[in-house]
Order: structure tokens, then sequence, then C-alpha cells
């Protein structure tokens, strides 16, 4: 059993990897049931954990039952999610490739260079760093809306 969590973490995994997202569903998949598995491998065996049918020594631990049925909601959940995505990404484009975004192109490009990009090297003040947002205007209305 713990060889098969092995090769659901790594298939899993190795599919995560990919630009696919077909691939990248199954990857999730393939990590959910290993998941599932492992957190199954957690409890022990025995009889049915209701009070009086047995010895509470032979009775099956519910906890890791409990938690692996969260866990098959949350892998479920999560495959909705990315069936959707992958959808959304076939209507549009064609295809269920990621594509790389620009703005990662550009931090490659820089690193390659081995340059820097635009530091911010503002203080805390709203005037010294113009990427901070100056709270003066809201907190106006704030007082004005609650009287004070």
């Amino acid at each position: 059993m713990v060889l098969a969590v092995g090769v659901f973490f790594g298939t899993g995994v190795i599919l995560l990897l990919e630009r696919s997202l077909t691939r990248i569903l199954l990857g999730v998949i393939l990590l959910g049931n290993g998941v599932n598995l492992l957190i199954l491998l957690g409890g022990r065996s025995g009889g049915a954990p209701i009070v009086g049918t047995g010895p509470v020594a032979e009775m099956s631990d519910p906890l890791p039952e409990a938690m692996a049925l969260t866990s098959i909601v949350i892998t479920f959940g999560l495959t909705a999610l990315l069936l959707a995505i992958a959808y959304r990404s076939w209507s549009l484009t064609g295809n269920d490739e990621v594509q790389d975004d620009l703005e990662d192109r550009k931090i490659v490009e820089l690193a390659e260079r081995n340059e820097v990009a635009a530091t911010d090297v503002g203080g805390d003040d709203h005037a010294d760093d113009p990427e901070q947002v100056n709270p003066a205007p809201a907190l106006r209305r704030l007082r004005r809306r609650d009287g004070g």
C-alpha cells in the first residue's frame, strides 16, 4: 500500500509540472487519491466504531475515515474547478496549454542579463513611494460619514 501511495504521489507531481491542463487535472486526481490512501493507512483496522457492538480495543479508528471523506470532497471540488478552467481555456483558445505570462518572460530575460527590475526603494510615507496609496481621502470620507 505504501508503494501505491508513492506511485500516486510521484506520478501526480510529474503530471502537475506539465503545461497541459488535462495533465494537471490528472495529476491533482492522482495526488488526491494518494492522500486518501495515505490517510487510510494511518488508522488501525478492526470492527465498526459503534459503542456496544464489541470491545473498544478491537474497533477501528473513525478519524482517518472521516478525514478521507473530507479529502474526497475537497479533491472533487478542486477537480470540478480545474475542469471548468480547462473547458474555458479550450473554448477560448482551442487548446489547453498554459501560456507563459508576459511579466514572467520579462523576469526571465532580466535574470539572464543579471539585471534587476524596478526596485521598490520607497519609505513608509506615500510621498516617497509612488506605489503606496495615500489613505487620507478615504479617512476623510469615513469621518464625514460617521459625523466625526
